[in-house]
């Protein structure tokens, strides 16, 4: 009996270990954001997943490596403010007005089909800030789609891989 409970916490350390080191599989989608035609600097944009409830679960991508400008995208910067996860590799330049941008989203399997969102924020120097400038269900079907946008996109297009 002994032996047993001194080998109950080696098991559980090394399960412990096991999930912490699991990769989640991800399906990778094209994104192409087309911006409205406006004039003046780039769009700051930010790709996101949230929950039913709109709390941010994780950050896709980031058009903008100025991080100075990021506490400007004030719904956003609650989250990633607080938790300040390493964006280098998802980050990229700002586009401008009328202009487009393709990226390449890594989206966890696990948040497709199960109630979560797709959330993109946009936010111009001067000119203002969209927290859901498009916002929508992430689904299967939905990463097969156009959405409108309502501030600086004028739409994304989701491109399957």
């Amino acid at each position: 009996m002994k032996r047993l409970i001194k080998f109950i916490p080696a098991v559980l350390l090394v399960g412990a270990l096991l999930t912490a080191f699991t990769t989640v599989e991800k399906k990778t989608v094209k994104c192409l954001i087309q911006l409205t035609n406006y004039t003046g600097e780039g769009a700051y944009l930010i790709v996101s997943i949230v929950d039913a409830d709109n709390e941010y679960v994780e950050t896709l991508y980031v058009q903008g490596k100025d991080s100075e400008w990021y506490s400007e995208i004030s719904e956003w910067w609650k989250f990633y403010g607080k938790h300040r996860p390493n964006i280098d590799a998802i980050s990229g330049e700002t586009i401008s007005g009328g202009e487009r941008s393709l990226s390449v989203l890594q989206i966890p399997i696990d948040k497709i089909d199960k109630g979560y969102n797709l959330r993109f924020e946009t936010s111009v120097e001067d000119q203002g800030y969209f927290a859901d400038d498009i916002q929508f269900e992430l689904t299967t079907e939905n990463l097969t789609t156009k959405v409108e946008g309502k501030g600086f996109i004028r739409y994304v297009r989701m491109l399957p891989q």
